[in-house]
């Protein structure tokens, strides 16, 4: 039955959220923002010297670490979105947060990871390209086309993001304003809203499940024929350097899959076990990535070594 004009006029229109935070820590706080702030610090220096080491060396100039770069730069925004607010609410006891931030959380949620799920499809292709065409590699991967690759993964990221946040917040918010999580996402958010959710409910679905798996079989199926053609070297220390340029694609790769799988597939999944996923995709994942890649990567474990002043001179 539809309100009548005279209830909508009664109804108070919500102009900021209070975050209920993470379940069952009730006297944790200090503890959590401890094990947040590490993290977060983590996060920040472990991609910042991925970033400066790579543009600092010129021998890291191609498709393989302009990717890497671009991935780094969505780790950070990705650790920066919920973090800090999750910090200032634990020391300042303050749980609140405004319509505009909370429509900022969606926004650029959505935005970086939907980036990061077309980052790492794009860095599939790259890896086959490399690996099944060698001698094909810089006409296929020229500049021009790594640009219009990464512009695309972001221009498009920006379209998917500004749909879900209108979507989200066109909805009238006129009744509670606790959002049962630690940071507005669109979940959590239309379990507020005083209208029927049907429309954004199957747009998240399709935009934040569907897709992510489409692209994740994409990587598979690259890695299918990456796989074949490694086995057909007979260099060994070529299907080494191979292997473990891929190996260390498909780890990250299946940290940031999984869960996504299970957030945006499983919605009768528990409330805990969601928030602990959640938890790992956005605060662990992203100090993750930089370690993944610099421990199975000699180059960049040099460049790292060139940054700190740490190079010998070749005798």
């Amino acid at each position: 039955m539809t309100p009548s004009r005279t209830e909508m006029e009664n109804r108070t229109v919500v102009s900021e959220f209070i975050l209920l935070g993470i379940p069952n820590t009730e006297g944790h706080d200090t503890t959590l923002f401890i094990g947040f702030l590490a993290f977060y610090l983590c996060t920040l220096l472990g991609n910042l010297l991925i970033l400066s080491a790579i543009l600092a060396d010129s021998r890291l100039h191609t498709p393989m670490y302009f990717f890497l770069c671009n991935l780094s730069v969505v780790d950070l925004g990705l650790a920066s979105i919920t973090t800090p607010k999750f910090l200032v609410s634990l020391w300042a006891k303050s749980r609140t947060i405004s319509l505009g931030g909370c429509m900022s959380q969606v926004f650029f949620y959505h935005f970086l990871g939907s980036t990061e799920c077309l980052l790492y499809t794009v860095m599939a292709f790259d890896r086959y390209v490399a690996i099944c065409h060698p001698l094909r590699y810089l006409v296929i991967m020229n500049w021009r086309v790594c640009a219009i690759l990464a512009a695309g993964t972001w221009i498009t990221s920006s379209f998917h993001a500004t749909i879900l946040t209108s979507l989200t917040f066109t909805l009238p918010y006129c009744g509670s304003n606790v959002v049962d999580y630690f940071f507005c996402d669109i979940l959590a958010m239309v379990k507020l809203a005083c209208a029927d959710t049907y429309v954004i409910e199957t747009v998240t679905f399709t935009n934040t499940g569907l897709v992510p798996m489409s692209c994740f079989f994409l990587i598979l199926l690259s890695y299918v024929r990456i796989v074949y053609s490694i086995l057909k070297m007979n260099s060994a220390e070529g299907r080494r350097k191979a292997a473990s340029t891929c190996t260390s694609h498909l780890m990250v790769v299946l940290l940031f899959f999984g869960p996504c799988a299970l957030v945006y597939t499983q919605p009768q999944l528990s409330k805990g076990l969601v928030t602990s996923v959640q938890i790992s995709a956005d605060v662990v994942t992203p100090m993750l990535n930089p370690v993944i890649y610099t421990l199975r990567n000699k180059e960049v474990k040099g460049a790292l070594r060139k940054l700190r002043g740490g190079q010998t001179t070749a005798r």
